[in-house]
């Protein structure tokens, strides 16, 4: 029977994603990768958890495997399912399983919202045995040394329902994650959206403030990726306050009475 498994190039970085750090997550990634060590990263959508992952594959030189997770998420999505092919019937490798056979950072996004009976299969993958067992295959994978398991959510998304079991969560390590300094957030907004320092400036400040309004019902506060979609629209020359109406304001809540808050922050930058 033959298996179909996607090229190691297919899931290697071309080019270092930038990423500027902020404290010592860099070297702790580092030394819970040389420990063979799985990692949680915890923090609000939108804060660079993802670029993380990525700067962080690329550094190490390994390959990455990204898994959008999702309630409908099945074990066979993430290990892999027989196909027919013409007159034949062959295994095609699942995301997990590629990324135990190519020695690879498996990351697994928003992981709570993959139902508790799926994220079992990733258990063996997070002791001492590291191995995966495909029971459709009647196999058992042994993962390389160079395999990571690296898996993402929201703590803020949180609930009686999403909620990651113990059972999970005390097999990793945990680095948490939030908005980024001032300082810093300045420099990745003006970089990555091209609006310049000036506008960049003004975006960090308006994001702290609608920050600021979770206290009067806001679910959650702006990202540091949505303050980048308003500075790419100005630089593309929309109106400041009309990029940030539909970037922050129209994105954040549907609710009419928070929006005109927002707006009321907007235009005291803009």
């Amino acid at each position: 029977m033959r298996t179909i498994t996607p090229p190691v190039d297919d899931f290697l970085l071309p080019e270092a994603p930038w990423y500027l750090p902020e404290g010592d997550e860099v070297e702790l990634f580092e030394r819970a990768a040389a420990a063979h060590l799985p990692v949680i990263l915890k923090g609000p959508t939108g804060c660079g958890k993802t670029r993380f992952v990525s700067y962080m594959a690329h550094k190490l030189g390994r390959p990455l495997v990204t898994v959008a997770c999702h309630e409908d998420l099945t074990a066979s999505d993430l290990l892999g399912r027989f196909l027919i092919l013409g007159d034949e019937t062959v295994w095609c490798d699942g995301p997990l399983t590629i990324g135990v056979r190519h020695g690879a950072v498996v990351y697994l996004d928003e992981v709570v919202e993959a139902r508790n009976d799926t994220m079992v299969v990733i258990h063996p993958l997070t002791d001492d045995r590291r191995i995966l067992p495909v029971e459709k295959l009647g196999a058992v994978l042994r993962a390389p040394p160079e395999f990571m398991l690296v898996v993402s959510y929201n703590p803020g998304y949180q609930s009686v329902l999403k909620e990651m079991k113990q059972s999970t969560r005390q097999r990793f390590i945990s680095l948490d994650f939030t908005y980024p300094r001032p300082d810093v957030e300045r420099t990745v907004v003006a970089r990555e959206s091209g609006c310049g320092a000036e506008t960049a400036e003004r975006l960090v400040k308006l994001g702290g403030k609608v920050r600021n309004l979770t206290d009067r019902g806001l679910e959650e506060g702006v990202s540091t990726r949505l303050l980048i979609y308003a500075g790419r629209l100005v630089a593309q020359g929309v109106d400041p306050r009309r990029a940030c109406e539909v970037s922050i304001a129209r994105t954040l809540t549907d609710d009419v009475d928070l929006q005109r808050s927002i707006r009321e922050v907007v235009n005291d930058f803009f």
